[in-house]
């Protein structure tokens, strides 16, 4: 006697076939940089299938100002005697600079940064600006007059102790933002990463 085969039937062992596929294609999805949970999703057709993955953290090397869309990461890699200037924006987005206390050939001197990032934020409603990184480091004059603009002769200025307010203050005015919204927080040496 034939039997008809009703809808569906059959489908168990395809769709453990695709389950079992979820394993493989799940490394490739994080060796790529998209993540296990977006592959997973498209085996499994959830409402998330659609959905965009979470962008890359946006690299910012010494001298660069560069910004992230709301929801963004940035990644400052290597901070050892630099600050970070990270700006947030009332739309959840985050601008970022990476201050050097050399330049970086073909990059933001460290009396030129702030202005590049003023302008990089542009009217855009600003809720903070966090300064991080070797703040016992870090002269505030330094945001004004950078270590290799001192000519034979004059004597560039060195911290003394660290100075989080003059640092602060410096940055405050660089951006032309009350110094209520700035805070400074010495933090030790490597990667910061800023959600």
């Amino acid at each position: 006697m034939l039997t008809k085969k009703t809808a569906g039937a059959g489908q168990g062992r395809g769709l453990r076939g695709l389950r079992l596929l979820a394993v493989p294609l799940a490394a490739l999805a994080l060796h790529a940089g998209t993540g296990a949970a977006v592959a997973q999703s498209h085996l499994d057709g959830d409402a998330a299938a659609g959905a965009p993955a979470s962008a890359p953290a946006v690299r910012i090397i010494e001298g660069q100002v560069r910004e992230a869309g709301p929801g963004g990461t940035l990644l400052y890699p290597s901070v050892t005697s630099c600050l970070t200037v990270t700006v947030r924006l009332a739309d959840g987005g985050l601008v970022g600079a990476h201050a050097s206390l050399f330049q970086v050939p073909g990059e933001y001197r460290s009396d030129r940064i702030l202005g590049a990032l003023r302008d990089r934020v542009g009217g855009r409603g600003v809720t903070a600006v966090e300064v991080r990184g070797a703040v016992g480091a870090w002269h505030p004059g330094y945001f004004t007059k950078a270590v290799e603009s001192y000519g034979d002769g004059e004597t560039v200025p060195y911290p003394t102790r660290p100075d989080p307010e003059g640092l602060a203050v410096a940055v405050a005015d660089g951006l032309g933002q009350p110094r209520a919204k700035v805070t400074v927080t010495d933090v030790p040496d490597g990667d910061q990463t800023v959600r």
